[in-house]
């Protein structure tokens, strides 16, 4: 079992303290929460939301909420985009072989579901709503893979096949949404031609920084010097300056740039096995990727309180029609499409279960997964302008905590055998 617990205990913990914290301030004094998220930081010409001043100049402000959601969360991105990377291209990787087919299956249906239940009952509201919701479509395909997580093990128990499969199915998951915020939710007028820019950075660095130094090894494989200094000498600086082109490319090609540090996460030397999700063996792995991974990780923490804090305000008052659509497609459209999937995968195409879970357990397990908490807040974020459609989106998000009460309430009802590691 993937030893993870400290890991999203602490992450947990501080993003609903940052969520808790935004709650109350924009029920107490909305005003003034948001105008604390939108504080200008810095007017300039690199970096912010694109604005034309009184005498006609275009410039960029970096605001509160742009720093926190635009720039920091790049690196919550980046460290779930090696988590993907390491379990799609290693050996022994989680989303690798036969064993990943069912629960890959099943995420498609938890991704799909979802919004073919937000759409669909948007549709029965009338088209002038429908109009309205429509560009949210995306954020109850969310799965938060920490709450999920600890609520995976408060139901079936740390030892019991499902988490494991939960785990793989969250991952996915964050794939899948990943490619949706690129594809999707442009944050601005598209230009692809930007992404040469990422393009280039990335080969560069994995040309000068990695290949090349692998490449001069050969000639003294015991002590790998070249290799040596550069990790030495050099450490994680010319990945995080390969890093910042990348971010500035997506900005410019109109694609968030919290995604842009992806193109770069490939070409950091890394391990040649794969143990498993924010695995505690890794702690003792010395390549390149690892290490910056671990090196983030308290800053992560810290970004995602003020993730939470910058994107939970939302008035209690502001729950409307989009806050009913996001709960029903992660309420019945995740669970239903998860089970219906997986179904299909296991009993259809005898792909199967893993040992010791049964179809319930599936259900039940897609009740989990219907937790969307983090990635659905920010999908809301950017599918929508600020004002009451979005704050009625965030609601939903907030409240699809409620999928904790509801899966230990089936759990109880499918008899959910719980192990113990």
């Amino acid at each position: 079992m993937y030893r993870i617990w400290d890991f999203i205990t602490s992450y947990s913990i501080l993003l609903i303290l940052g969520a808790i914290i935004a709650l109350t301030w924009a029920n107490l004094d909305y005003a003034s929460y948001q105008h604390f998220i939108e504080t200008p930081l810095l007017v300039n010409q690199w970096v912010g939301v694109l604005e034309t001043d009184a005498a006609g100049q275009v410039h960029r402000v970096l605001t509160v909420h742009f720093l926190i959601n635009d720039v920091l969360m790049a690196l919550f991105f980046g460290i779930a985009a090696k988590e993907v990377w390491e379990a799609v291209a290693l050996k022994a990787g989680a989303l690798r072989g036969k064993k990943a087919l069912t629960p890959l299956i099943a995420t498609a249906g938890g991704m799909g579901g979802p919004v073919v239940v937000y759409l669909g009952v948007a549709a029965l509201l009338g088209a002038k709503t429908f109009a309205e919701v429509a560009h949210g479509w995306a954020i109850p395909t969310a799965t938060d893979i920490a709450f999920s997580y600890l609520v995976g093990r408060m139901v079936f128990g740390a030892g019991h096949p499902a988490v494991r499969f939960l785990l793989l199915l969250a991952i996915a998951d964050d794939a899948g949404g990943l490619l949706i915020l690129a594809i999707f939710y442009p944050s601005g007028e598209v230009a692809p031609e930007w992404l040469l820019l990422s393009l280039g950075a990335a080969l560069t660095v994995y040309l000068l920084f990695n290949w090349l130094p692998r490449r001069l090894d050969r000639r003294a494989p015991e002590t790998l010097p070249y290799s040596t200094w550069v990790r030495k000498k050099l450490s994680f600086l010319p990945y995080a300056v390969a890093g910042v082109f990348s971010w500035y490319s997506f900005q410019k090609a109109g694609i968030h740039p919290a995604l842009g540090l992806l193109p770069i996460v490939p070409t950091i030397p890394h391990a040649d096995h794969a143990f498993g999700f924010f695995a505690a063996a890794e702690e003792h792995l010395r390549d390149m990727l690892n290490q910056i991974e671990h090196a983030l990780k308290v800053p992560v923490e810290i970004i995602l309180f003020f993730f939470g804090l910058a994107n939970a305000g939302v008035a209690f008052s502001s729950m409307g029609d989009a806050t009913m659509l996001v709960m029903l497609g992660l309420l019945v459209g995740k669970p239903l499409g998860i089970f219906l999937f997986g179904w299909f995968a296991a009993v259809v195409l005898r792909l199967g279960l893993p040992e010791g879970m049964r179809l319930s357990d599936l259900f039940v397990l897609g009740c989990v997964a219907a937790i969307g908490f983090t990635v659905a807040l920010f999908v809301a974020s950017v599918a929508f302008e600020p004002g009451a459609i979005q704050d009625a989106a965030k609601m939903g998000a907030l409240m699809s905590f409620s999928a904790a009460a509801v899966s230990i309430v089936v759990g109880l009802l499918f008899k959910v055998e719980k192990r113990e590691a």
